[in-house]
Order: C-alpha cells, then structure tokens, then sequence
C-alpha cells in the first residue's frame, strides 16, 4: 500500500535535552475505517487516514476524519470564518484506533481498541478552570457502543466515553485551534511535551461549504 511521510519534527530541546517525541511521524494512507465502528458512522469517514508513529517506530494511533462535518453557523458566521464553537456539541468528527494502551490528556491510561471521537466543550467551572489551555476537546467513545451518528445529550455522550475506561470522567483529546490550515496534515509542538496533528476538513453549514482548522493533541497531557 503506498504511504507518504508527511513530517518529522524538528529538534525540541527541553532542559538541555532533546525529546524523544521529536522523532514522531505521521503517515498518510488509505485504510477502510475498522470493522468495529458501526455502519451508520462508518458511512460518514472517508478511508483518508492519518497514522502517528513514535520514535522508535511504533503504531500509536490512527485517525479517520468524517468526509464532510455539519456545522450550524450562520451565512455571516461563516464569511467571518468559522470555529469549534459553530459545531453541535457531541458532533461526531472522526475515529481512532489505538493499537496500545494511550495516555489521554487527563493523564488517564486509555486500554487499546476503536474509539469514535466527539465534540466536547468543558464546562467552565470551578471543576475545570484551568485544567487545560482550551475548552475544545474531542471525546473518544468505545466504537462498539456508539450506535448512531447523530448527536446526543451531553451527558450521554460523557458517560459513554467514561466506559472506555471504566471510570467516571470521558476520555478527552485536546483541541488545539487552527486557525490558518494547510492542505497537509502537519505535526506541531507546542512545548511541555504536548504535539497536535494539525488537520484541514470540510464543513457544511446549510447550503455552504467551506473548511475549518483542526488542532488534535495526539501527544502529552496537562500540566502537574
């Protein structure tokens, strides 16, 4: 199957030394999203993939993104650019394989498997103030479970996250903003150990198209 190496990170030096995590790749290819992923949702994501390697070399996930996002914005919205914010909370954006165990951004130890991922906004409150340097996240769901494409109740959508693991929070991805997307996929680091896969997709909004700038963190977590 042809693949084509997007990026490499360049030299990060932290402390003196340089991080390991500068020698992750991505890799464009083309794979039928898994069996695991219900149909329903699986019609939505193309077979346009993006996997991440670590420095040694090792599978560390990969990502489907749906073929065209809905998004609620208006016309004027829109010409002004659009951002999370005109997407519907629990949106479905995409899918992630993981073939190992994955450390999320909340530093929870996510078991490997399939895993849709939606639109989640934090809450600002006391709870969460702080915890993160954006309130945009994607929330991975155990594919099996997630029968429907359609959006749902908040709650829901947390506590079907929360069974990835089997704890009480959802298993969160950080979304970075992107507010001016290249046609490729591009790796960024955006220090403290923390890299996003950045990403242009599709919208729909109405009767427009247009695109919008995805920031996923693929690596590292909140601050201590």
């Amino acid at each position: 199957m042809k693949s084509i190496w997007i990026g490499l990170f360049g030299l990060l030096v932290v402390a003196g030394t340089s991080s390991a995590a500068d020698e992750l790749k991505i890799k464009a290819e083309k794979i039928a999203p898994p069996a695991e992923i219900k149909a329903p949702i699986k019609e939505l994501l193309g077979e346009d993939a993006i996997q991440v390697h670590d420095a040694k070399g090792t599978l560390v996930c990969t990502i489907w993104f749906r073929k065209e996002i809905p998004s609620k914005g208006t016309p004027e919205q829109v010409k002004n650019g659009l951002t999370y914010r005109e997407i519907a909370p629990t949106t479905v954006i995409g899918a992630i394989q993981l073939p190992q165990k994955w450390i999320d951004f909340r530093k929870q130890e996510i078991p490997k498997g399939t895993y849709t991922l939606r639109l989640g906004i934090q809450p600002m409150d006391g709870d969460h103030m702080g915890t993160a340097p954006h309130n945009e996240f994607c929330l991975l769901c155990p594919a099996d479970k997630d029968v429907k494409p359609d959006t749902m109740e908040v709650k829901t959508m947390n506590e079907l996250s929360a069974t990835s693991h089997g704890a009480t929070h959802p298993v969160v991805m950080l979304l970075f903003p992107n507010s001016k997307p290249i046609e490729e996929p591009k790796l960024v680091a955006k220090g403290n150990g923390i890299f996003v896969l950045n990403v242009k997709r599709a919208i729909v909004a109405g009767t427009a198209k247009t695109s919008l700038g995805f920031g996923f963190t693929v690596g590292g977590h909140a601050a201590e």
